[in-house]
């Protein structure tokens, strides 16, 4: 009888140890690398169920934050440094046009043909004035109108 009540002391044991172990953030993210897409999006919607959140990409909160300050009177507006590209027409060079939006944005060409057919459109946004400029100046090279905002 002291034998079976050794044995049971030691599964009991070794069961609280595993409950007790910890996962390392390191650990966890190396479990998710090595999940297929179809696991990480079903692994997503439990835990959005369990926690009773939805997960969003970080972009539309930023995009959502509060609108900026307009200058007192007397002071000059400060110039922007983030600009969104819109394309706002397409022209008569419609696969010209579709292939810089796809030199640009590295979408495919269906995604490309529909930014292009359903403009006005922002094809890249949160990028430098520079930047804005030289996508501005590729899209008039090809007949398109694009804004600046």
């Amino acid at each position: 009888m002291a034998e079976a009540k050794v044995t049971k002391t030691t599964k009991t044991t070794k069961a609280t140890k595993q409950k007790s172990a910890k996962l390392t953030p390191e650990e966890v993210i190396k479990y998710i690398e090595q999940m297929s897409v179809m696991e990480l999006a079903k692994l997503v919607k439990e835990l959005e169920a369990r926690f009773e959140i939805k997960a969003a990409p970080m972009v539309a909160s930023v995009a959502a934050g509060a609108p900026a300050a307009a200058p007192a009177a007397g002071e000059a507006p400060e110039e922007k440094d983030i600009f969104d590209v819109l394309l706002t027409s397409i022209g008569d060079k419609k696969i010209k046009v579709i292939k810089v939006v796809r030199e640009l944005t590295n979408l495919g060409l269906k995604e490309a043909k529909d930014l292009v057919d359903n403009a006005p459109k922002p094809v890249k946004e949160g990028i430098s004035k520079k930047e804005a400029e030289e996508i501005k100046a590729k899209f008039v090279d090809v007949g398109a109108q694009v804004e600046l905002k």
